[in-house]
């Protein structure tokens, strides 16, 4: 597999089996601002002492937000800046806690040079444990 950094990649340049990842570690502050921003203040997310009684035992982030790791490498790695979502499945499998390092990765398993469209597998992944799956497809104006 091939990987690469910031820079735009030209669809003729993509081939199957090139892959990106993109790895950040959830904080409080990081479930507080999302919370803020997408609206999304469901208890299990900001009340500890809720999330505590939940079937989770503690705190969970979004499940988006680590989805939104996606997006970034999308737009910064691989096709890179200029290309747009087309759409994007997820599959939410464990709950990602604060404190967990979620380590996003796609790979190319399709190209349309014709379309200009770019199919992705999507994982994310905590201690080597698939969190999210998906598949995506990306436009490249």
């Amino acid at each position: 597999m091939t990987s690469f950094n910031l820079g735009s990649i030209p669809i003729e340049k993509i081939t199957v089996g090139m892959s990106a990842s993109y790895s950040q570690t959830i904080t409080d502050a990081d479930i507080k601002s999302y919370a803020g921003l997408s609206g999304d203040h469901n208890p299990v997310h900001v009340n500890a002492e809720y999330a505590a009684e939940s079937r989770f035992g503690k705190r969970i982030a979004h499940g988006l937000m680590s989805a939104g790791f996606f997006s970034a490498i999308f737009g910064t790695k691989i096709p890179g800046p200029g290309c747009v979502y087309v759409s994007q499945n997820l599959n939410f499998l464990r709950p990602v806690y604060i404190d967990d390092t979620v380590v996003a990765e796609v790979v190319v398993t399709q190209v349309d040079i014709e379309k200009k469209r770019v199919f992705f597998e999507t994982t994310c992944k905590v201690k080597n444990k698939k969190v999210i799956t998906g598949n995506a497809e990306i436009y490249i104006p």
